[in-house]
């Protein structure tokens, strides 16, 4: 699935150059997407990752996550079980999607954009998203939301009931 959309940047100094791990526990990967023209919710589990942050200068960042394909999970397990199939995300073959950054900027509204190369099925596509950055306590939690081409992916076939536009909501939490 794809991840971008816009969010709001939070005012807040973090300190520079600050190397975080990615939390799985509290992270959210959640997408949505419309199939008979219902909207069908499901997360993703099993974030891992490293995330080099510097706010004061974003362009020295990095970020670099993994998740699980298998841990698909739209509350039904007939659909889920399918979703791993081969047609779908072939879990067996392709047990992680990935993210590596390119590029990070600071955007006019006072949030970040990260450039990158997203990788499901052994197909890499670049992808842009806004995110915003938080400061909980000593966690770090970094916000986004983007769309994406599933076809472009060869996720799900030709279905004409399926929807080709996904909707991905991320929530990362970093220590």
């Amino acid at each position: 699935m794809k991840w971008i959309a816009l969010l709001l940047y939070t005012s807040i100094v973090l300190q520079s150059g600050k190397a975080l791990v990615v939390k799985d526990a509290a992270n959210s990967v959640s997408f949505s997407i419309k199939n008979f023209g219902v909207k069908v919710n499901g997360t993703l589990q099993g974030l891992k990752g490293n995330i080099q942050w510097d706010a004061a200068n974003p362009a020295n960042s990095t970020m670099e996550v993994t998740i699980a394909s298998n841990t698909i999970n739209t509350g039904m397990g007939s659909r889920d079980n399918h979703l791993k199939r081969d047609d779908y995300f072939d879990v067996e073959k392709y047990p992680v999607i990935k993210f590596v950054s390119k590029k990070i900027t600071n955007q006019a509204a006072g949030g970040f954009s990260v450039e990158g190369d997203l990788t499901i099925k052994q197909t890499t596509l670049p992808v842009a998203i806004p995110f915003t950055v938080q400061l909980q306590g000593n966690e770090t939690v970094f916000r986004g939301s983007f769309t994406l081409q599933r076809k472009a992916f060869g996720i799900g076939g030709n279905s004409i009931s399926m929807s080709n536009e996904v909707e991905v909501k991320l929530a990362v939490t970093a220590q």
